[in-house]
């Protein structure tokens, strides 16, 4: 049996990876700060913090063949308000988990990002999901550590909370028979299942995928005109929907993707230093430095 850790296992998606990979054989490893929920005796846990490197190394070994992290931030609402926790968790969380990684004779390392990852969408989370990604490459190219990175759409599935869009619809249609929607119902998402999404995230293992970066998303595009209107009819039609596209903020409309480049202005000073003029006035400084015998280059670069 090979072994696996599940940084973030007991979180919405991770639960879900976590009972693929028993289900497929693994020996799983759940490392998050929260004890699991779903398919307890099954799986070994493990409390850990993401900002705690020795807590994180305490779990990795030799012995282990894939790393998953799910851990972290993932409410595009919540990193708006908070943009250092957002950076903190999401990002040096992760390369905390890679540092670890690097050192061990670990055979992937499985990152969940987001479609938000290149948009100029998704506030601070998309941000550190971009940032992340970029990290998780230097990783490779440096220490050839090897990788897939998933590019989760919109997740839906029983083990939702508060932090999960479909959730939040269903939960005021419940408790209010109503259900206000933030945007004008245009906006369209390719909903995918989390047991779907799981599995695809555990074949994914397979060698073919080393070093690839993954789109996975549903099959079929709904707007949520009817998405609300089918929440609507499933509970009996008695559930009044409104519309608010006043306060749309950080949402994707219909896709996530944009071109954005950012171009710099160059500005030039005139007059300017001339280049060997510039290094001849350095020289003479050098030197002097060179002849001190009190002069302690280690002190001046601490």
């Amino acid at each position: 049996m090979k072994k696996v850790v599940v940084f973030g296992g007991s979180g919405f998606l991770g639960s879900y990876v976590v009972d693929q990979l028993i289900s497929n054989g693994f020996n799983v490893i759940n490392a998050d700060i929260n004890p699991p929920l779903y398919n307890i005796e099954a799986q070994i846990y493990k409390s850990v913090n993401i900002l705690d490197i020795n807590s994180i190394n305490e779990v990795i070994d030799d012995d282990t063949y894939a790393v998953y992290n799910f851990a972290g931030l993932a409410d595009i609402n919540i990193s708006i308000n908070e943009p250092i926790r957002t950076v903190e968790l999401n990002i040096l969380g992760n390369t905390n988990i890679l540092e670890v990684c690097k050192n061990k004779a670990i055979k992937r390392f499985i990152y969940a990002s987001s479609a938000y990852a290149f948009s100029n969408k998704g506030t601070f989370y998309g941000i550190s999901k971009q940032a992340s990604e970029k990290i998780i490459e230097e990783y490779y190219q440096q220490f050839g550590l090897e990788f897939t990175i998933l590019r989760y759409g919109s997740l839906y599935g029983e083990r939702a909370d508060q932090h999960n869009g479909i959730y939040r619809l269903l939960k005021q249609a419940l408790e209010k028979k109503k259900i206000i929607h933030k945007g004008d119902g245009s906006e369209a998402r390719e909903y995918i299942h989390c047991r779907d999404a799981a599995k695809l995230s555990v074949d994914i293992l397979k060698d073919e995928y080393k070093n690839k970066h993954l789109l996975l998303t549903g099959l079929e595009k709904h707007d949520f005109k009817e998405i609300l209107t089918m929440i609507k009819e499933l509970l009996g039609g008695d559930i009044d929907l409104e519309f608010d596209s006043s306060n749309y903020k950080g949402h994707y409309k219909v896709t996530p993707y944009s071109f954005h480049p950012t171009i710099g202005e160059k500005i030039v000073a005139n007059p300017y230093v001339d280049l060997g003029q510039g290094l001849l006035a350095c020289i003479p400084s050098i030197y002097s430095k060179i002849k001190d015998p009190n002069y302690d280059e280690n002190w001046v670069l601490k």
